[in-house]
């Protein structure tokens, strides 16, 4: 029932999934840290900047996002991140695209994990003559990030679905794999479980690992 895999690189799609996913992440992690700071920041444009960020970015269909990055950045503008190749500015171009639109959400987890902190702790710190950016970084996101594993994870899994959305611009990776494999062969109930089962090793573990970790973690109040 399966032969038809022997004419398929399988792993080497989730492989660029993969890719995709700890890529964007890192770098949805650090963007959307920097926003989640620019919210509760103390200076007026950058909370503007930050909050209009995220309202107007969680609200851009994905699919739009990415077809920008192709069509806008690349076709238009001539953007391609340091690369004449098509399969590799096409995956950078996609990795921009899964960050910007990540990293809204990561702000989001990230603050939600800020307003657990309590206001006595920032007053304390700054009692002791730090300054803001001090405050921030040294007291209170550590806080932040511990609490804000479960949510973090959440987004992370969510990441890895919306890698599949790469296939609209010819990255490689395991939706655009399953559309060849379904144009080529008459095995769509085999094809889908494959690639459902191989989605399903990439976000159930990393749910249980990341789970665990939450509870470890987890800020005792």
């Amino acid at each position: 029932m399966f032969d038809f895999l022997d004419k398929y690189d399988v792993l080497g799609a989730f492989w660029t999934t993969v890719q995709l996913t700890l890529l964007s992440a890192v770098g949805s992690l650090v963007w959307g840290t920097l926003l989640a700071a620019m919210r509760v920041g103390p200076v007026p444009l950058m909370r503007g900047f930050g909050t209009a960020y995220v309202n107007i970015v969680r609200n851009i269909p994905l699919t739009v996002i990415i077809l920008f990055a192709s069509l806008g950045l690349h076709d238009t503008l001539g953007v391609s991140l340091g690369s004449d190749k098509v399969d590799t500015y096409s995956f950078r171009l996609a990795v921009l695209g899964l960050l910007v639109y990540t990293s809204a959400f990561v702000c989001e987890a990230i603050r939600s994990g800020i307003n657990t902190v309590p206001v006595g702790q920032a007053e304390a710190a700054r009692a002791l003559g730090l300054s803001f950016t001090q405050v921030l970084f040294l007291v209170v996101l550590p806080q932040a990030f511990r609490a804000a594993v479960g949510p973090l994870t959440n987004v992370l899994i969510a990441l890895t679905k919306n890698t599949t959305v790469a296939a609209a611009i010819g990255v490689a990776e395991a939706a655009l794999l399953m559309k060849k494999m379904v144009e080529n062969e008459a095995q769509l109930l085999a094809i889908s479980a494959v690639i459902a089962f191989g989605f399903c090793c990439l976000t159930l573990p990393t749910g249980l690992i990341l789970g665990w970790v939450g509870k470890k973690v987890a800020v005792k109040r």
